[in-house]
């Protein structure tokens, strides 16, 4: 579609519309990628008058009318759909003007036709217009069997329902079975199943069977729902083909042997182990340990004497392979180097690679010795050394790619200039140069590697450049990208398969957003390679700006996945309160209210599923929310509540199951059931949790209880201050008349008493009554605290009485408190 017809149809430009059509009628017919016309675009949008002007064009009116989309609407559906029913009378009436029955009669990929749609929203007078304009309309059902007379009857439209019985062919069945009968039964509506049996005779004995059968169903409705499968199985992700892998590592393997075969014999023995001792056999020497001591101090001087008396001395290494510009690069002397490059102009102190197969320009890289790797890139340009420039160590990393990881940028435009070739090499993970430096922000840099034809832009796990300046939120890069290498906008990653579109919408990048898609519009059109929209990508994080921003360049954007999972599901199912109050107020979205996915769950089976109860009534405040849809198990919404225990025990629950009441009465006994048979469940795992507990406690608690009872009882039996012998009192305590003997007497009493009633309390808990259990741990630990502190009310004051002659009690209490608290702790708990 013409980018100028595409902005005329969303802001309804009728005279635009106009002058395009007299410039050029064929102009008119073009689409976008989701197969929409300019008149479904207007239709999304509700512009009235923009329509209208389409009855002046009758050349290219009837193929306009005609056009389906990507989901198999007209633009007569698409203005059902998307909430316009003043907008589709107009096109009704236009295709009536017209003679185009086809454009009325076609249906959706769903099977459903404009007149199921006209009903399942609510819209009453559009239907009967429907009806009196295609009477053909309601003869038809949907791929779920389900007829509009089902769907009238279902949402009590009696006015509807009427005229749809007048037509003697028109379809009565509904979803797995059902017929407009069970749906009068279902909502109690007599009037309705009288009318059927009363015009259709010959169906009246037909469906009493079913009926009967209907009243059986709601009669026993618990033992029914104990049959549904409610749980929903989603396909997990495919895994990463293994043998492919395998396949590319082979061949990464291969490579590099074939690398080090290309340089010597000894680099052979560098793939992870040390240089051989008998490096003389293959023409290597030992480096002289002087020389070595000079590199490392970066003694000219000495070097130079060792030049003059010593043949060869240079082309010594180390058993690592180094020779002395590898070591002096590692210390980064720049003299000394200039010096050795002066005496001996030789190529192979250049390209000598050690054991991690760096030359010395990689290793003074790696070192971060940037003085020192321009000086011997400077040799390497006069000298045309292209090989040691190009060089690639043992992880697949050049000279380039160490520059930028390590950030110095200066080092990496000079290697650019000297040698473009730098930028097409890929490390062992297959990042490239410029895949780096956008990952780090690094214009720069980034600007010159674009400059050349054949840089590599890859990353691991197939990112690409695109990806990283999405992932930082450079929308300058990204436009850069997306301008000279479009196709990269496109490309998957490899862990979960997300283009860097599906990227930015997760991430929520909008400005990235943005400019790709003011670059190439067709990019909000791209489905991943498990068909998810950038819609849904939106709706997995909550992303409603995200979402804002695709409409706003593609009014049409697809919205679901191949499974009729819409992003309105998504978000539902990810409790992103946000988004789904963001798709329910945007009228160009509104039709996925009632969209049902594979399994035949539409948003509020999810909502109810999640027991939220904000997202619940967001849903059920939708002017075109359609609570009687059941999906492919029999299943309506409200029945989601069963099988959620876990969530009955909040008031979430019982919030979303009152309201999922108010919004459809008729339901009511099925929703009682629902919470009678819920109640019960609950209270059974509630047994099971109070039984357990109550076997800690008990052992716990009771065993404190016997040795409280047996300290105090023979206590009772070893009073403070001993017995009387005097005449006349024989046997009587002798500080019976003490206040505090007296004290610690009935302390002593009340500690013994209450903890043999505590472990009495404890036998009886074996039992295991539950409504005993109740009430069982609450007393038992306020008289488990009443016996302690008796005891210890005891002991104070029997001390007290005998404080002097009686020392050892205080040892004794001590004792017997210290092992005490413990264990009284433990039991609390």
């Amino acid at each position: 579609m013409d980018r100028r017809l595409l902005n005329a149809a969303a802001s309804g430009d009728a005279t635009e519309i106009v002058r395009l059509a007299s410039e050029d009628p064929a102009l008119l017919l073009g689409t976008t990628p989701q197969g929409n016309t300019c008149l479904h675009i207007a239709s999304i949008h509700g512009h009235e008058e923009f329509c209208k002007e389409f009855r002046a064009l009758s050349q290219s009116l009837p193929p306009l009318m005609t056009a389906v989309n990507a989901d198999g609407e007209t633009p007569l559906l698409t203005a059902v759909t998307r909430g316009r029913p003043a907008l589709a009378s107009l096109l009704l009436w236009c295709c009536n003007d017209q003679h185009l029955s086809e454009a009325i009669l076609t249906k959706d990929k769903h099977g459903c036709n404009t007149l199921h749609h006209a009903i399942r929203r609510g819209y009453r007078a559009l239907a009967l217009e429907l009806i009196e304009a295609e009477p053909d309309l309601p003869k038809d059902v949907n791929i779920n069997k389900e007829s509009p007379m089902f769907i009238a009857v279902m949402r009590n439209f009696t006015d509807v329902f009427d005229k749809l019985l007048e037509i003697p062919d028109s379809a009565h069945t509904g979803a797995h079975g059902f017929n407009v009968i069970h749906a009068a039964v279902g909502n109690g509506n007599s009037v309705i199943a009288k009318k059927v049996m009363e015009t259709r005779p010959w169906l009246a004995k037909q469906e009493m069977k079913h009926l009967r059968a209907m009243l059986v169903l709601l009669e026993s409705f618990l033992n029914i729902v104990l049959m549904l499968p409610t749980v929903m199985q989603r396909a997990p992700h495919d895994s990463n083909d293994d043998e492919e892998d395998t396949s590319k590592e082979k061949k990464k393997i291969a490579n590099a042997l074939r690398q080090h075969q290309d340089i010597d014999v000894t680099v052979l023995n560098n793939a992870g182990n040390p240089v051989p001792d008998d490096t003389a056999s293959s023409g290597a020497s030992a480096m002289d340990r002087r020389l070595l001591e000079a590199a490392v101090t970066g003694d000219a001087i000495t070097m130079q004497h060792l030049v003059e008396h010593v043949t060869g001395v240079l082309c010594g290494s180390t058993p690592q392979g180094n020779n002395c510009l590898h070591i002096s690069a590692i210390h980064g002397h720049q003299g000394f180097c200039k010096d050795v490059l002066a005496l001996n102009k030789s190529v192979p102190l250049l390209t000598a690679i050690n054991a991690s197969g760096e030359t010395p320009l990689l290793t003074a890289v790696t070192s971060g010795r940037v003085s020192v790797a321009s000086v011997l890139l400077s040799y390497c340009r006069d000298q045309k050394l292209s090989e040691a420039i190009l060089k690639q160590d043992e992880h697949g990393f050049n000279a380039l790619h160490h520059a930028i990881r390590s950030g110095h940028r200066e080092l990496a435009l000079e290697l650019i200039a000297t040698e473009p070739a730098l930028s097409e090499a890929v490390n062992n993970k297959d990042e490239s140069p410029m895949f780096m430096a956008v990952m780090r922000n690094y214009e720069d840099v980034f600007e010159k590697l674009l400059e050349i034809p054949g840089s590599a832009y890859g990353g691991a796990w197939n990112y690409n450049a695109l990806h990283a300046a999405v992932r930082n939120g450079n929308s300058a890069i990204a436009k850069r990208i997306v301008e000279t290498r479009p196709s990269l906008a496109r490309q998957e990653e490899k862990c979960n398969q997300n283009t860097p579109m599906h990227l930015a919408a997760i991430w929520n990048k909008i400005d990235v957003l943005r400019v790709l898609l003011q670059h190439d519009r067709s990019l909000g059109y791209v489905l991943s390679s498990d068909g998810s929209p950038l819609l849904n990508c939106a709706a997995y994080r909550g992303h409603a700006g995200v979402a804002r921003e695709l409409l706003k360049h593609c009014p049409d954007a697809p919205y679901s996945k191949r499974d009729g999972w819409t992003c309105l599901h998504q978000a539902v199912w990810y409790e992103k309160t946000e988004f789904v109050e963001f798709v329910l107020g945007l009228p160009q979205l509104r039709k996925l209210v009632n969209i049902q996915d594979s399994d035949g769950d539409t948003a509020l089976h999810l909502a109810v599923q999640k027991c939220n109860p904000k997202v619940v009534a967001a849903l059920l405040l939708h002017q075109d929310i359609d609570v009687t849809v059941i999906n492919n198990s029999s299943v309506p919404a409200a029945w989601k509540l069963y099988g959620t225990d876990t969530n009955a025990k909040t008031l979430n629950w019982n919030e979303v199951s009152m309201l999922m009441l108010k919004s459809d009465p008729q339901d009511a006994p099925s929703i009682y059931n629902l919470l009678k048979h819920t109640k019960d469940d609950v209270t059974n795992l509630s047994k099971k949790d109070i039984k357990s507990l109550t076997q800690t406690y008990t052992g716990n608690t009771s065993l404190v209880a016997i040795l409280i009872a047996t300290i105090t009882f023979a206590a009772a039996f070893t009073l403070p201050g001993g017995y009387s012998t005097d005449a006349g009192n024989e046997g009587l305590p002798i500080m019976a008349k003490k206040v505090a003997f007296q004290a610690f007497l009935i302390s002593d009493t009340l500690a013994m008493c209450s903890s043999l009633a505590v472990a009495f309390i404890c036998i009886i808990a074996k039992w295991e009554d539950f409504e005993f259990l109740l009430y069982y741990r609450s007393f038992t630990k306020k008289l488990m605290w009443f016996a302690y502190m008796a005891t210890t009310t005891a002991f104070a004051t029997g001390l007290y009485t005998v404080l002097v002659p009686h020392l050892q009690w205080l040892a004794v209490a001590v004792c017997v408190l210290t092992g005490l608290l413990p264990i009284l702790t433990k039991a609390a708990r």
